[in-house]
């Protein structure tokens, strides 16, 4: 694997010795004071920016108990992960077979155990003492299971050709389609131990333990239901019908479901008839929202970013309540992983406190990605709207290069943009794919096709209300996995795959973008993570969600 990077406009050619050096598993001794001045670094950034969203007093944790990690989305954890290269053997290591995509491992308010998000349904795991073993499980109600014989059927082939795919695919796993694929992305655990999944039938279930105190009894439904009578009828500019995409909890205890046209408020045991709002019949939104303690949701559909308020008991979009609307740039559909015209971002929140620039940044739809941010609350007093950008709102943005010489037809991203203080980094995820069914493309792009190369990391400058790249990387490959850093290590993580070592989790130092960590799963497709998120866990150890189910990979202390 080559290291090079790129600071801002000019080119630096960097050797880093210890990756290359550490064929074993084991950590790089050498790199321990290079990791304190970037966390020192990080440290710093983040203080500026403030101390990050505030916890949710009803969600089970600060941290992994929504689909990107917190309410504000922003992708960072504080476990510190090691330095070094790390050689690990997926089928070595404690799993839990569930998927095809099992988005996340969601934090119980217990720390010895964990929820498992996937497409098949819940799953309760008991992570205590450096385990992971699965205690509870149950099959979502409206989801066709793919059994763990029959996952495996396929995981454990060396595709060579994207026809090979598309056969195993139908033939073991029955299919898996836009819908199967969206099952249970985004979801989450309420303070009591309850879990959110949203399934492809539009309808909404929450989970409970049928005995708190002994898990092993097993899993129940507690409440559920169906969103399809508040939905329009009309086909998504998707060409599907319109679905719900998200869930989230306001500070105050509701629950926020976000749909393809419309966002709901309800009580979170959903009794009650929801508030809504709707947006317009040529407008689909795809990701979920973020959500902040004053009450402001932030959610973007392919052509516009909104904020919509929780306040009183009342649901508004009315500027007089501080709600807003932004049309941004958007463009063509890409031809592989990446879903619809406009962003592919779930919103993330930046900045908090007095003296802070208040933002929300997503990228763009344009062919080629920009980094977008837009004021969340009051535009500051003679702020000029930026040249070519939609409104006034949007504070800038800036183009995304990626590190690539040579640029692709497209740059752009599925996965939300990476925030740690006023830093922000982003993934090019087109290769050279383009199946209609997007999971043959998350399979292909490594072994059978021309993975997606560059990543960039930006840097918000809060005197002159602008971006500016701190580093781009055009040689590091990111598929299909949402990127997370580790804000005690300063570390951003991705999931690539080269021909050399097969499928891998990159560490890039977040100040430098040197690659300062490699965890080298090989040639098997359970080191493919598939649209899911890179976690940790406090010893250093990761937590990989893997296409063949989440599994602790065993490099901390």
């Amino acid at each position: 694997m080559s290291n090079r990077l790129r600071f801002g406009a000019g080119a630096v050619v960097l050797t880093f010795a210890a990756a290359s050096a550490l064929t074993g598993c084991g950590s790089d001794d050498s790199s321990d004071s290079s990791s304190s001045s970037s966390a020192t670094s990080t440290s710093a950034a983040a203080s500026a920016a403030g101390s990050g969203p505030a916890r949710n007093p009803y969600l089970a944790a600060d941290k992994f108990a929504v689909t990107h990690l917190d309410p504000a989305q922003s992708d960072s954890f504080p476990d510190e992960v090691p330095r070094g290269t790390f050689h690990i053997d997926p089928a070595q290591m404690q799993r839990v077979p569930t998927g095809p995509v099992s988005i996340m491992t969601l934090a119980s308010p217990s720390p010895d155990y964990m929820w498992i998000s996937s497409t098949s349904g819940p799953r309760y795991v008991d992570v205590s003492n450096g385990g992971f073993k699965e205690v509870a499980a149950m099959d979502a109600p409206g989801v066709q299971p793919i059994s763990p014989q029959q996952l495996d059927q396929v995981l454990n082939q060396q595709f060579t050709d994207t026809g090979q795919i598309e056969a195993a695919i139908a033939q073991d796993w029955g299919g898996a389609n836009w819908q199967r694929i969206a099952n249970g992305v985004y979801a989450m655990v309420d303070k009591d131990n309850r879990f959110y999944f949203l399934n492809q039938n539009a309808e909404l279930f929450v989970f409970g333990l049928k005995n708190k105190d002994k898990p092993a009894d097993g899993i129940e439904i507690v409440a559920q239901k169906d969103f399809k009578p508040l939905l329009s009828t009309s086909m998504t500019t998707l060409g599907i019908p319109e679905t719900i995409v998200g869930a989230d909890m306001t500070y105050d205890g509701h629950l926020v479901v976000l749909a393809s046209r419309a966002l709901y408020v309800l009580n979170r045991d959903l009794t009650g008839e929801p508030q809504q709002i709707r947006i317009g019949d040529d407008e689909t939104v795809s990701n979920s929202m973020a959500v902040d303690q004053d009450g402001g949701i932030y959610f973007a559909s392919d052509k516009v970013m909104r904020k919509a308020v929780w306040k009183d008991g009342k649901l508004s979009t009315d500027e007089a309540d501080g709600g807003w609307a932004s049309p941004y740039d958007f463009g063509r559909q890409p031809p592989a992983v990446k879903f619809g015209i406009g962003t592919g971002s779930t919103p993330t929140l930046m900045g908090y406190g007095k003296d802070t620039d208040e933002l929300v940044v997503i990228t763009d739809g344009s062919d080629h990605m920009k980094l977008v941010a837009f004021w969340r609350n009051k535009i500051p007093d003679g702020f000029q709207q930026k040249p070519d950008t939609k409104s006034n709102r949007i504070a800038d943005q800036i183009q995304v290069t990626a590190g690539l010489d040579n640029p692709p037809e497209f740059i752009q991203s599925e996965q939300s943009v990476v925030v740690n203080g006023y830093g922000a980094f982003v993934v090019q995820n087109i290769g050279a794919g383009g199946s209609p069914d997007r999971l043959v493309d998350v399979l292909a792009n490594g072994p059978v096709a021309e993975p997606p190369h560059g990543m960039q990391r930006f840097e918000w400058d809060p005197k002159e209300h602008r971006w500016n790249s701190a580093w781009t990387r055009g040689d590091v490959v990111s598929t299909s996995m949402v990127p997370a850093v580790s804000t005690g290590s300063g570390i951003v993580f991705v999931n690539g795959y080269s021909k050399a070592d097969g499928w891998e989790v990159t560490g890039l130092d977040w100040k430098t973008g040197e690659t300062v960590h490699r965890t080298i799963f090989g040639q098997t497709n359970l080191g493919n993570g598939a649209y899911a998120i890179v976690e940790a866990f406090p010893n250093g150890d990761l937590l990989f969600n893997s296409i063949g189910g989440p599994f602790r990979a065993k490099i901390g202390k």
